[in-house]
């Protein structure tokens, strides 16, 4: 399907819970989503480009752009699996913060407590990293993937003791910086807290707590994706050809990455995070308290595994982003009710593409 073809359809309308089905129709005039996707296929030539847009009446628009496999012509499955990335962070946050609410983990309880003699190398001491700290992106851990990760299978500890070779970036509380290794020790502390594993946890008090029927953490080894869904590429250059690297092991990034989802599943996940149904109010609170996070943009803010960007229209969206090998997602809701997800199928060299896509997210939230 070409770029040109691809129109959005209003796929359903929430009556009594239940997504009902409602008839496809052709927009009276050109739809901006839409437009933006096309642009990201044409002119910035991502194989691919879906979105999912959520009203405050309950009514989801889907859009999708591109080509779903390269190798076949496939269209783009609407509405799509997707490798999430880091919006698994905001998945693993809420379970550490449910707990918090249970009186089992303490936000500024030292790591050491949890995790005894285990957070030891240079400059870097568990006796002095708090969870808020893990959460919160101001640890000071150095991130794992500074080291050449291989395609294989990856346990937690291994990427934790991998982390543990380099010397901490900072003091902890004493600056920010984006760490998969912070996450990696939040979902061990959650597994050693609940003797269960993160991805039960999350399936338990997430997934099913809000019916998110598309949203998974993947099995040890599963390399697959379950539903239907687009390919994602990899482009090792400018101008090299692309590369499917749909089916990778996805251990590396565990509770810092792991998930699966579509654009309509992490519209409802923010929008019942955001609405009080997956956390008390306090525990609200503290997530939504944020410190300055440059690293996603101008006026960017990080909470506790959940991140606060502008709006052109005005206020801000909440919500997280991912960047997996094949896939990017960005989007969130407003504290209004929009939402509003768009994910594409590879990750670009240049980073001023994905602003583009973040572009498209602001158009949907303020339109």
């Amino acid at each position: 399907m070409s770029a040109a073809a691809a129109t959005a359809v209003t796929v359903g309308v929430i009556t009594a819970g239940v997504l009902a089905p409602s008839t496809a129709s052709a927009a009276p005039r050109p739809d901006a989503v839409q437009q933006g996707l096309d642009a990201l296929v044409r002119a910035d030539g991502l194989p691919a480009a879906l979105a999912s847009v959520g009203g405050r009446d309950g009514r989801t628009r889907t859009y999708t752009a591109g080509v779903g496999d390269l190798a076949t012509g496939a269209e783009v499955p609407r509405d799509g699996q997707v490798r999430i990335g880091s919006n698994t962070k905001a998945f693993t946050a809420v379970v550490v913060l449910q707990l918090v609410g249970e009186g089992r983990i303490r936000l500024d309880e030292p790591v050491e407590t949890y995790l005894p003699d285990r957070v030891r190398g240079d400059g870097i001491d568990g006796n002095r990293i708090t969870v808020r700290h893990l959460l919160q992106q101001t640890s000071g851990l150095p991130n794992y993937t500074k080291h050449d990760l291989q395609p294989r299978y990856y346990e937690p500890g291994e990427l934790l003791d991998i982390a543990l070779r380099y010397k901490s970036e900072f003091e902890p509380g004493k600056g920010w910086a984006y760490s998969n290794t912070n996450y990696v020790l939040a979902g061990m502390i959650v597994e050693k807290v609940t003797r269960h594993s993160i991805a039960q946890e999350i399936d338990r008090r997430v997934i099913k707590r809000i019916g998110l029927r598309h949203t998974y953490f993947p099995a040890p080894h599963d390399a697959t994706i379950r539903e239907p869904h687009p390919k994602g590429y990899l482009q090792e250059s400018a101008g090299a050809p692309l590369r499917d690297i749909t089916e990778l092991d996805p251990s590396w990034t565990w509770a810092a990455g792991q998930m699966i989802s579509t654009n309509s599943d992490l519209n409802r996940f923010y929008g019942a995070l955001l609405h009080g149904r997956l956390l008390p109010a306090p525990q609200l609170a503290q997530m939504r308290t944020t410190v300055p996070a440059p690293y996603f943009g101008p006026g960017a803010r990080y909470g506790l595994g959940l991140v606060s960007k502008p709006l052109s229209c005005g206020g801000v969206y909440w919500g997280h982003g991912g960047s997996y090998p094949g896939y990017e997602t960005r989007g969130g809701v407003t504290d209004k009710g929009r939402a509003a997800n768009v994910a594409v199928t590879m990750q670009p060299a240049d980073a001023t593409v994905m602003t583009r896509v973040d572009e498209v997210v602001d158009t949907a939230l303020c339109r």
